[in-house]
């Protein structure tokens, strides 16, 4: 009986418990690319990995069981999911920090879109400009005076940071705090969403200290985006003019949109392309085929042997080729998480010091009543054994004392 308690006190308390291996996400071989260091991202927080699921809890590959290998891209990290039911379909490091570059333009949309009317004229100030040098510019011009529909086009075709600001300045209150009061408020819309690795510095991606997004996160976003007709109408335009500026003696002139997607790809909804030399290349495209809308987002990507939207669409091709609901976790939704921080607030000593909790997978909270359980049987297990060992000594005593009689 000894031998069995101490087996079940084994079995609670592993010396060291097993992890299951994670999968490596298949990459092509190529050169190191040279480029700054990346950034040190903020430490993982365990509540937070699990959102949308426990199994997306990986640094490495999660796609359902019986799935094909997805195609070996040079992102770092990639997720498919359906944009309607919420399916992710497969994943490379759901949840792991990466820098943006501008696909975090896709937040500054979800959060400024429907607070802009399109038909406004908006007239640039000189801060609207201060942007990196040499990074990417639609061409606005101070004192000139552009539509705000012009402007999104500016912003989500050229990858215009100029556009960027200019419509974060708007989005703000047009003041000179604007652009900060609307990164607040980007950063708000991420906690409402549940995209909890995303943290913005800056409205259109530039880098900045401690801006991070994941590519689960990013699928978040995309889900609200796409939900928007002017957003969908916005990232499917081939071709938009910038209007001259009589006043500042500038003419007018075309720009057509970078996402190569909407020109090559069947049913592409379009998307957003980024590249810094800090972030590399990250992609946000979506498609629609045979009834299904499916997103990928991409971060950390090289250019070579493909681009970041090639890889987009071999990982959409892989995941139009699941089965309808094929899913290793799901996106959640701001109903969930806003229903998770109630919960949580209602009761507090159960809480958890991560942004996430309570918005995994339900198997999650049977998962931690388990660990209470185990915990407790291994208290009494442990507590039953001294007793046990001296009931043995004794018996044994007696015995050798009626041998020897």
């Amino acid at each position: 009986m000894v031998v069995v308690l101490l087996a079940a006190a084994s079995a609670v308390f592993p010396g060291s418990p097993a992890q299951a291996a994670e999968i490596p996400c298949p990459h092509p071989r190529i050169a190191k690319p040279s480029a700054p260091p990346r950034p040190v991202p903020p430490a993982d927080n365990p509540d937070d990995l699990k959102v949308g699921g426990d199994d997306l809890a990986t640094h490495g590959l999660i796609v359902p069981p019986g799935a094909k290998q997805p195609p070996a891209v040079t992102a770092t990290t990639w997720i498919v999911a359906d944009l309607d039911t919420g399916e992710v379909l497969g994943s490379c490091g759901p949840h792991v920090h990466q820098t943006p570059a501008s696909v975090q333009k896709t937040l500054l949309a979800a959060t400024a879109i429907d607070k802009l009317d399109p038909k406004q004229n908006v007239k640039i100030v000189q801060s609207d400009l201060d942007i990196e040098v040499n990074s990417s510019a639609v061409g606005i011009v101070p004192g000139g005076t552009y539509p705000v529909s012009t402007l999104w086009l500016g912003l989500l075709l050229n990858s215009g940071n100029d556009a960027a600001n200019a419509l974060a300045r708007m989005a703000g209150g047009g003041g000179a705090d604007g652009v900060a009061k609307t990164v607040a408020a980007m950063n708000a819309k991420a906690r409402e969403l549940g995209a909890f690795q995303t943290h913005a510095v800056t409205p259109s991606g530039l880098d900045g200290k401690g801006q991070f997004t994941s590519a689960y996160d990013l699928a978040l976003i995309a889900r609200v985006d796409f939900a928007n007709a002017d957003f969908r109408k916005y990232v499917l335009t081939k071709i938009a003019q910038m209007p001259a500026q009589p006043a500042r003696k500038v003419g007018g002139f075309q720009f057509q949109n970078e996402n190569k997607l909407i020109y090559n790809y069947p049913g592409a909804m379009g998307g957003k392309t980024g590249f810094t030399t800090v972030a590399r290349h990250s992609y946000v495209g979506a498609a629609q085929r045979n009834g299904r809308r499916l997103v990928v987002t991409l971060l950390g990507a090289e250019a070579r042997p493909i681009r970041g939207w090639q890889q987009g669409a071999a990982l959409l091709d892989w995941g139009f080729a699941q089965p309808a609901g094929s899913s290793v976790g799901h996106l959640v939704t701001p109903a969930e998480v806003a229903a998770s921080a109630q919960a949580t607030s209602a009761a507090p000593e159960k809480a958890s010091t991560g942004g996430g909790a309570g918005v995994a997978a339900k198997p999650a909270s049977k998962a931690g009543g388990l660990s209470v359980l185990a915990a407790v049987t291994a208290a009494v297990v442990l507590a039953g054994i001294p007793l046990l060992l001296l009931l043995v000594q004794r018996r044994r005593r007696r015995i050798a004392r009626n041998q020897s009689s």
